[in-house]
């Protein structure tokens, strides 16, 4: 799947009436994949030199490129700043990562708390990238005035 297909897999949804935006179609998961300590080494922007050379976590290839052959999105949302767009383009095509696309400029520093109205589900990367399993965790939620049960 290319970047175009993965826009033409997106659903119209209405809701009360009005177009809202839209969704992919079950099944389908939109993978959002960090890059530097995540696929490769931990690389700093104020270091953009070793940007090209970084050593590849193969796991992280394997299972991505597997993730978009069975038709999920790939998507890389990096800290990485636009200036280091093309560096990050030839490293991952020298590398064979399949994706669709690749946004630059996520907010450094960690500790994120994502907020959307679409569902979210988070995986932190610890060290190997293997298919993903069902675990029961503890999560932040907004208090909706209903009591967990």
């Amino acid at each position: 799947m290319h970047r175009q297909e993965a826009e033409n897999y997106l659903h119209k949804k209405v809701e009360d009436g009005e177009l809202i935006s839209p969704v992919l179609p079950d099944g389908i998961k939109n993978y959002l994949i960090d890059i530097d300590g995540t696929i490769c080494d931990d690389i700093p922007n104020e270091e953009p030199e070793r940007m090209l050379t970084a050593k590849l976590y193969p796991d992280a290839l394997k299972t991505l490129n597997k993730w978009y052959e069975e038709g999920h999105l790939i998507c890389f949302f990096t800290s990485r700043v636009e200036d280091h767009r093309s560096v990050t383009e030839i490293w991952l095509k020298n590398n064979g990562f399949k994706y669709h696309s690749l946004v630059m400029g996520k907010p450094r520093g960690g500790n994120y708390h994502w907020i959307d109205n679409h569902l979210v589900k988070a995986t932190r990367y610890n060290g190997k990238f293997t298919d993903l399993i069902e675990k029961e965790v503890t999560i932040e939620v907004f208090d909706d005035g209903e009591s967990a049960s």
